[in-house]
């Protein structure tokens, strides 16, 4: 049985590394204030079409102003905020449709690698990105739990398994508490 968790716990460690380190950079450096940034272009619009968020075809609303005027854009859904109206996902390049005086000004918003990374690890990503993520935060359970198994049912490991698991506790209630 031992073994077998072994094996389980190497493969999802294994598999998810790439993810996990992506992620783990991307929170480190967002947190460290190195945000990346956006280019932000202005698009005209030539060809107008009402938009409003209570519309039940937004997307495709969305969709045709932007065909009318010759953009292509290829986006899985629409955030809306008050009367501006964002392409998803943002972690690649997302038009801005801001409703200013029944006018709908457009922007073009092109992320550099760090910003897509960020929003990646905000959610903001593709849609089946989103369903990695959420197959990843399983897998890091299993490892983690895995982990401690292994450590805590080792009579080498036991010890020093349990002491840094009892010390990361306190550590971090100790801050949760001060915060």
């Amino acid at each position: 049985m031992r073994s077998l968790w072994i094996k389980i716990h190497l493969y999802v460690a294994a598999f998810f590394l790439p993810m996990l380190l992506a992620m783990a950079a991307s929170g480190g450096l967002y947190l460290l204030g190195v945000k990346g940034s956006v280019h932000s272009t202005p698009v005209s619009l030539s060809a107008t079409k009402s938009l409003s968020a209570d519309s039940g075809t937004l997307g495709d609303d969305v969709r045709e102003l932007l065909t009318a005027n010759g953009i292509y854009h290829d986006f899985e859904y629409i955030k809306v905020s008050g009367k501006k109206f964002v392409t998803r996902p943002t972690s690649a390049n997302y038009y801005e449709l801001i409703i200013h005086e029944n006018e709908v000004q457009a922007t073009l918003n092109q992320p550099d690698l760090i910003k897509s990374l960020v929003e990646l690890h905000k959610g903001h990503g593709p849609l089946f990105f989103k369903d990695l993520q959420k197959l990843m935060a399983l897998g890091l359970l299993i490892v983690l739990l895995s982990g401690f198994w292994l450590g805590a049912s080792s009579a080498g490991l036991r010890v020093p398994t349990l002491l840094t698991t009892v010390a990361g506790l306190v550590v971090f209630l100790g801050l949760a508490f001060i915060i």
